[in-house]
């Protein structure tokens, strides 16, 4: 067998990059961390560490206006938002993350080398690594994991690269708070901006072709969210096809196909993102890979045996629990040999605006279209007592289920907590846990967790109720008078 300088070269140092790496240090592989930036990736830096932060802060002012208006003495306000000081607490916890998880002396502490530089392939098995200042030289590598992640990319708009915009990138390094923010896409970035940004004093303007936000989630809970986002005063315009935009009185002009134009302050584009393989000596390592990303197969491996790729880069989710998942399959395959396989089934993902949504395994419609026989179990937040407690009643869930068994297909979940809710779903799809198993574990009272039992207790309701009382009250004699049998929309 050659010699090699490395057992493992990971290309890309954010979430797949930091998994695959650490995971295979601490297993003794000898590991390269190759990242030209500073490690912590999209995660880290400009999406779910920042977004959040900032969702927290905007959820602080918005439980502040809720506590006055209800139990507030007369003459209480709400005091003003220090925009400037949210912005530099948003980049403070950034800070603060990558120091406490991200930093290189916590890998290489785990015996991996990281080497800030531009990586890239020159042939199967040999790449060329240059630093800022130009220096360059070269490793040698048995195996390799491609995490070079993605980015940002704005669709072809007419006029939009001679006007400022904003995107997830550069959104969390502004100073001062837009009057007006004009949101180019309804999906989980533009919901969760729209909302902080609007709870935080901004007018917010959501344009997006479609006719509902947030696509690939249910409808119905999508137009829950709608509507709450609607009363907090975030203007929605659906159906909207953007002709062109401009740069107009000191802000932006976004001009529709049809109706009046929207002018704004700033301009956010939510949508469109990319899969870097550019530049990266992808050919040169005979790594198929096409605009859309790497090529990859159920066990993260690319068109070369000894590659593998994870997270963004293969386009296959935008996700930064997926590409951990990924980097996990592709390290285990890569480094232990065993025959790993990526879970599809039991995917999840989160928007965490107020209320949350949340969605694990496939939709409704999802399942609809495959052809599944399956039967849905529901349940209202308004009938979750520490909803009513908390004042959070505004949601619902969808349990899907195989109608005899109640094995769990998938689960769309809006309310508070959806995502801690949607969770305990997965872990039953994932054990392929019945919706009967659900219903009899023991549940604390009052948590919403409860909530999930409560939806799988109609699996019972619905089954069991027809079928076992009438048995059980002839067979012990009982002489009550039977209720009637609930029917699908009832919930008990």
């Amino acid at each position: 067998m050659p010699t090699y300088d490395l057992d493992l070269l990971v290309l890309g140092g954010g979430a797949a990059g930091l998994t695959a790496a650490g995971t295979a240090g601490t297993l003794g592989v000898k590991t390269m961390l190759v990242d030209r930036a500073r490690l912590g990736g999209d995660c880290t830096w400009t999406g779910c560490v920042p977004s959040k932060t900032l969702l927290h802060a905007a959820d602080g002012r918005a439980r502040a206006r809720a506590f006055v208006d209800a139990y507030g003495a007369e003459g209480a306000t709400v005091p003003e938002v220090d925009f400037p000081a949210v912005m530099r607490h948003v980049r403070e916890l950034r800070e603060t993350v990558y120091h406490e998880a991200d930093d290189p002396s916590i890998f290489e502490a785990m015996g991996v080398g990281v080497v800030q530089a531009r990586g890239r392939f020159v042939g199967p098995h040999e790449a060329e690594l240059t630093a800022d200042d130009g220096t360059t030289r070269r490793v040698t590598f048995r195996m390799a994991v491609l995490c070079t992640g993605g980015r940002a990319a704005p669709p072809p708009i007419d006029g939009l690269d001679a006007t400022p915009h904003l995107t997830n990138e550069d959104l969390f390094e502004i100073e001062d708070r837009p009057d007006h923010l004009v949101i180019v896409g309804a999906g989980p970035i533009g919901c969760e901006m729209g909302q902080a940004f609007r709870r935080l004093g901004a007018d917010v303007t959501v344009i997006d072709r479609a006719d509902r936000p947030l696509g690939k989630d249910d409808a119905d809970h999508a137009r829950i969210l709608q509507g709450a986002l609607e009363a907090e005063g975030v203007h929605f315009q659906f159906g909207a096809t953007i002709e062109r935009v401009e740069a107009a009185d000191g802000g932006v002009r976004v001009h529709l196909k049809t109706g009046a134009p929207v002018e704004g302050s700033h301009l956010l584009i939510a949508t469109g993102r990319r899969p870097n393989v550019e530049d990266v000596g992808l050919d040169a390592a005979g790594v198929a890979f096409t605009d859309k990303g790497i090529r990859v197969d159920e066990r993260c491996r690319t068109s070369q045996a000894h590659i593998w790729a994870a997270g963004d880069c293969t386009g296959e989710y935008e996700l930064t629990h997926m590409s951990e998942h990924m980097a996990k399959t592709a390290v285990t395959n890569a480094v232990l040999k065993v025959p790993a396989k990526m879970d599809r089934r039991g995917v999840p993902w989160t928007t965490f605006t107020t209320p949350e949504v949340a969605q694990v395994g496939r939709t409704g419609q999802q399942l609809r279209d495959d052809g599944e026989a399956f039967e849905t179990y529901t349940f209202p937040y308004s009938k979750v007592d520490r909803a009513i407690t908390e004042g959070a009643t505004t949601g619902h869930i969808k349990l899907h289920a195989t109608r005899w068994r109640g094995k769990v297909l998938g689960a769309s979940v809006v309310g508070e907590r959806a995502g801690e809710v949607a969770a305990l779903y997965g872990v039953a799809m994932k054990g392929g846990v019945s919706a009967s198993t659900i219903s009899d574990t023991i549940v604390a009272y009052p948590t919403y967790a409860l909530a999930a039992r409560r939806a799988a207790d109609q699996w019972y309701v619905r089954k069991a109720f027809p079928s076992v009382i009438g048995v059980v009250k002839r067979v012990l004699g009982y002489r009550g008078t039977l209720p009637p049998s609930p029917s699908p929309d009832r919930v008990v």
